[in-house]
């Protein structure tokens, strides 16, 4: 797959390309490279919100290259049927799972103009992003390194083996402040010392996913890295030691 004389960037670009989705190519070049830099720390990858795969492709991308691991992606990957208008006209999530209904987008909804621009159009040529993914992974030679997961963080951490640890995970779900807390609190299970936790849409325009990473990451001695990596992704590494609060 990969061409030593192109670019990463090139190759990031060319394999995202045809993906609809918002994850620009400074935040996949970001998430590729934290991917590679920490091969050597162990453990898998996890993402929590793919919808059509742009920065799956990118850290799988990434797992191919370093070897010896998966990425395991979590989403509740919606039909458009589980789409529901609100009262203000705005939209929420209302999914049936393995394990019963997940209301999602409760507090947070996702506002008309993105969901009439973005999200209606979509499922006039898909049923699923997860079917999008699945074909930019098997393009991209990737569907061996991928695991998906339809469901939430909790429901993934049910059902993860007792010995599961991850090196790196991207959070990108629900971003309403209980919804964001309790995905940062179901990888810190898994997340290695010197492992890395990425959030996208970081301090921007989502008050809940803000207060989270203050009262999770920042000011935790957990972590010794915090910092806003590009416009959107903020990055915080795992100490080496596990602090214990």
């Amino acid at each position: 797959m990969f061409k030593a004389s192109v670019p990463i960037t090139t190759q990031l670009e060319t394999a995202v390309g045809p993906l609809p989705g918002w994850t620009p190519l400074d935040e996949l070049l970001a998430l590729f490279n934290l991917a590679c830099g920490s091969a050597a720390v162990g453990g898998d990858i996890v993402e929590i919100g793919s919808w059509c795969g742009r920065s799956a492709t990118a850290l799988a991308m990434a797992a191919k290259l370093t070897g010896g691991s998966r990425v395991h992606c979590v989403d509740l990957f919606p039909s458009r049927d589980d789409w529901h208008e609100n009262s203000d006209g705005t939209y929420s999530l209302r999914i049936t799972t393995s394990e019963g209904v997940v209301d999602a987008f409760r507090r947070h909804t996702l506002w008309r103009e993105p969901y009439e621009r973005d999200v209606a159009p979509f499922y006039q040529e898909h049923h699923s992003p997860l079917d999008v993914l699945q074909a930019s992974l098997e393009r991209n030679g990737l569907s061996d390194l991928v695991s998906v997961h339809r469901g939430t963080s909790a429901m993934f951490a049910r059902t993860a083996p007792g010995n599961f640890r991850c090196r790196l995970a991207f959070i990108d779900g629900d971003h309403d402040f209980d919804a964001v807390r309790q995905d940062i609190g179901t990888i810190e299970s898994f997340l290695v010392p010197g492992g890395w936790i990425c959030l996208d849409d970081a301090f921007t325009c989502y008050d809940g996913v803000d207060r989270a990473i203050r009262e999770m990451i920042i000011a935790s001695p957990k972590y010794d890295v915090s910092q806003q990596l590009t416009r959107k992704l903020f990055v915080a590494r795992r100490t080496r030691t596990v602090v214990t609060t």
